[in-house]
């Protein structure tokens, strides 16, 4: 039997287990990757199951061990992983097992409840979306500690799991690094001359940079709508869509280009796919846009840009319209409001 976990205590080095299905791009993989740097640099252990991805990489260059377990692949054959998360626990006996994604979860906490309780560790779910009330969603109010990334989100977890003690809930806004998004971070000069020589098109425009991959809630349509209200009143705009998309997502993709060619906006919006430089872009768009249709459980690339000092307008819900209301309440406006979105913006060229 393998021995209890050792108390936490001052000066005694943490291990800390993270689940999540993949580490490919999103806001749930980004918050993984900067809790487990931070754990590593502070000297402590930092574990990451996941099917793996593109910031694999950058994990293990911190420090940070990864486990290569498809543990969020939907399907009978993930329980095959149980008995190894179980043996995991029992072996590396972490202080912290933190489950963020539903079916990992359940994964991870069928493992937890099957150990001792003397050897279980401290359990941490994080919720980072509104997730669609029912039983499979609420394994993500089981955690003795559940954390919201938002009010918004906490509201929504309480409403829908009424069982869950509120004492538990705790919201922790998603933040970015000041180091990596300063404000008034300026690319280097071998990127911008890149950048120019490959967007010819934005020479002398306003550019405005909508960052979200392509799907329908993202608010893409809004975007275009909004681009051609402004072109039609002759502002010198070019819109850039900055996110790749799926391959199931490909005729959406198809669609709005033929949107686009319908408004007449040939030549003033670019299709941008996934971008590893997406801090660059931003930092070089006059102004970013967060148009989704259904509210952001956060919206870090918001953050992300008022962080580096860049205006950003967007829909007034959600964690995004949290994070407008404290930070910049000028570039609120209400889902949908299209006209009102318009005037500001027109406003905001005259008036830069």
């Amino acid at each position: 039997m393998a021995a209890a976990r050792p108390a936490a205590g001052p000066g005694r080095p943490l291990t800390v287990v993270q689940l999540l299905p993949a580490l490919e791009a999103g806001g749930v993989e980004r918050g993984t990757v900067e809790v487990a740097r931070h754990l590593a640099a502070q000297g402590h252990r930092a574990v990451v199951v996941s099917a793996g991805g593109r910031l694999v990489a950058e994990l293990e260059a911190a420090g940070v061990e990864h486990l290569a377990w498809p543990v969020g692949v939907k399907g009978p054959q993930v329980l095959r992983w149980l008995p190894r998360l179980r043996r995991l626990l029992r072996e590396r006996r972490p202080d912290v097992l933190h489950l963020r994604s539903r079916l990992p979860a359940w994964l991870g906490w069928w493992a937890w409840r099957s150990l001792p309780e003397a050897e279980r560790p401290a359990l941490v779910t994080t919720v980072h979306g509104y997730y669609s009330p029912g039983r499979y969603s609420g394994v993500m109010a089981r955690g003795e500690r559940v954390i919201a990334i938002s009010r918004g989100v906490r509201e929504h977890l309480l409403r829908h799991w009424p069982r869950t003690e509120p004492a538990r809930v705790r919201v922790i806004p998603r933040g970015v690094d000041p180091g990596r998004y300063p404000r008034g971070y300026r690319p280097p000069e071998a990127w911008l001359a890149r950048w120019r020589r490959e967007r010819p098109e934005l020479a002398g425009r306003w550019v405005l940079t909508l960052p979200a991959r392509l799907t329908r809630w993202k608010g893409q349509e809004d975007f275009l709508e909004l681009l051609a209200r402004l072109a039609g009143q002759g502002l010198p705009v070019h819109g850039l869509i900055a996110g790749g998309a799926h391959p199931r997502k490909a005729a959406y993709a198809r669609e709005l280009e033929a949107r686009a060619r319908a408004l007449g906006l040939a030549g003033r919006v670019s299709f941008l796919s996934h971008r590893e430089d997406l801090r660059e872009v931003l930092a070089v768009s006059d102004v970013v846009l967060s148009l989704s249709r259904e509210p952001e459980a956060f919206g870090r690339t918001t953050l992300e840009a008022l962080a580096l000092g860049r205006p950003v307008l967007g829909y007034a819900h959600g964690g995004v319209g949290e994070q407008l209301a404290a930070l910049f309440p000028q570039g609120a406006v209400p889902p949908g409001a299209l006209a009102e979105a318009a005037r500001r913006l027109a406003a905001w060229h005259r008036s830069p």
